[in-house]
């Protein structure tokens, strides 16, 4: 078997060591500690939180969307498949590093993706982003950390916590996605959600595109009324 190649490494806002391994055609971002945050051969979930949000937005005309975090370009990739031509995808990351990453290391994996003109990169929390916003965006998407229950950064649990999700409601538009990706299942999430006046629904989806790999959950909330 091929051996790992470290490429590059990049410290988060709180201190976080993420780490670009290569092995092959393979790549890997993982945190100091070893622990995996995503890899280029798992695609499957993180395409699935884009799709499923625009299945809810129903041919909305010239949608803005917000996706937190850049990681491996997945959900803006499936975004971009699916977005029509005037959308606006809004891409905010926390790490510079990894926009770097993404052409310098993995170009093979991101292709001309951030050259689409309707892609915006954002470098900073998309938790203020989401603060700073009222009636502004039809989706937003997050697969930022390992999902409510999952946190590796302390300072994420703002954004699904009842402060961070009752913010989200006021920057959607009134019938407006939030959509969450999760490493598990989490049933107090889905009731906080219900509890911030959002619709409801949680699918479990496989990690890759193919029935194997490990299963994850999407959360599609719509904002409920005026």
């Amino acid at each position: 078997m091929l051996p790992w190649i470290h490429l590059a490494t990049a410290t988060a806002p709180q201190g976080d060591t993420l780490r670009l391994l290569r092995r092959g055609e393979e790549f890997s971002i993982r945190l100091g500690d070893g622990n995996e945050l995503m890899s280029s051969r798992l695609s499957g979930s993180e395409e699935a939180l884009a799709s499923f949000a625009f299945e809810r937005l129903a041919g909305r005309p010239a949608p803005h969307i917000l996706i937190g975090g850049l990681g491996m370009g997945f959900t803006l990739r499936a975004a971009q498949a699916i977005a029509p031509p005037d959308a606006r995808l809004i891409v905010s990351e926390i790490v510079p590093e990894l926009v770097d990453w993404a052409s310098r290391h993995m170009g093979s994996v991101f292709g001309d993706c951030l050259s689409d003109p309707r892609v915006e990169i954002q470098l900073g929390d998309v938790g203020q982003e989401i603060r700073a916003a009222s009636d502004t965006y039809d989706a937003i998407l997050l697969d930022v950390d390992n999902g409510p229950d999952g946190l590796t950064r302390e300072g994420n649990d703002a954004l699904y916590g009842k402060a961070g999700l009752r913010a989200a409601h006021r920057a959607l538009t009134p019938g407006g996605v939030l959509a969450v990706w999760s490493a598990a299942p989490d049933r107090k999430f889905s009731e906080r959600l219900s509890l911030s006046g959002f619709e409801v629904d949680a699918k479990t989806v496989r990690a890759g595109r193919t029935k194997r790999g490990a299963r994850h959950t999407i959360w599609t909330a719509i904002r409920a009324g005026a």
